[in-house]
């Protein structure tokens, strides 16, 4: 499966701006989704993933009741939206998919997806 992230940019603080993550090449519907995001020098991290079904949608505790992480199967699509972005949000953010049988699975860590898309950068200011 590929992917094909957009929607980052400049936001003040407080704003928000919404993440899409087109799919492409093989059944969306098959693959549990997650958003992680980098900052230079550290580590890649867990925000948000959602299950096949989307009835499972686990997020970090950095960006619990400010994100919210969906998908649109009939779209191929995944989403994160973001609200009261702060300045420590700024950060490469890249989705990933896991393929599973499973319907409620997902996963937060890096290890258990096999595809990445290319990031889009989000950059908050004060």
């Amino acid at each position: 499966v590929q992917l094909q992230a957009s929607g980052g940019g400049l936001v003040q603080a407080g704003g928000s701006l919404r993440l899409s993550c087109a799919a492409s090449g093989r059944t969306f519907s098959d693959y549990a989704m997650g958003w992680f995001r980098q900052t230079p020098g550290k580590e890649r991290e867990f925000v948000a993933a959602i299950s096949r079904s989307g009835g499972s949608t686990p997020v970090a505790d950095s960006v619990k009741g400010r994100f919210t992480i969906s998908r649109d199967n009939a779209k191929s699509t995944l989403y994160l939206q973001m609200d009261s972005l702060k300045p420590e949000d700024t950060a490469v953010f890249y989705c990933a998919a896991g393929f599973t049988t499973a319907y409620d699975w997902y996963g937060t860590r890096q290890s258990q997806y096999a595809y990445w898309g290319q990031g889009t950068l989000v950059t908050v200011s004060q």
